[in-house]
């Protein structure tokens, strides 16, 4: 695996695609935190909402820097392909660009405005800003 500062064109594709991702966050105490996400790519950077009050939104306040990892599982293993991505995330807590974000992310995924509503006052839009790319497979 090489590592390089932005995605290729085949990695792009790729991530985009992909309707879940794991995002890597550190705790407080310095152990790791990993849940599942629903993150849009937008140009050079991954986009998700989430609850105000979530762990996650606590552990980037503390440390911004987070992995996300994208994933395609086949039985024939010589077929895997993988991206991981290292950036900084940022709370986007309200303004255009949350209202932009959230639109990306209604866009893409049908199910939030009835079921998960983005709203200023529960949830926030994290922006991760890329930094470094890994992938195999791609």
């Amino acid at each position: 695996m090489t590592i390089r500062d932005a995605l290729s064109a085949g990695e792009a594709a790729f991530v985009a695609t992909c309707r879940v991702a794991y995002l890597a966050t550190v705790q407080e105490d310095g152990t790791p935190h990993v849940v599942a996400i629903c993150p849009v790519l937008d140009m050079d950077r991954l986009v998700f909402a989430t609850d105000r009050a979530s762990q996650k939104v606590r552990n980037i306040a503390g440390d911004p820097h987070v992995a996300i990892a994208f994933g395609e599982y086949t039985e024939a293993w010589s077929e895997l392909r993988q991206v991981v991505v290292f950036g900084r995330a940022y709370l986007v807590e309200g303004g255009p660009e949350f209202d932009r974000d959230r639109q990306l992310l209604y866009d893409a995924f049908e199910q939030y405005p009835s079921e998960a509503p983005i709203e200023e006052d529960s949830s926030v839009v994290v922006e991760v800003r890329l930094e470094r790319v890994t992938s195999l497979g791609l």
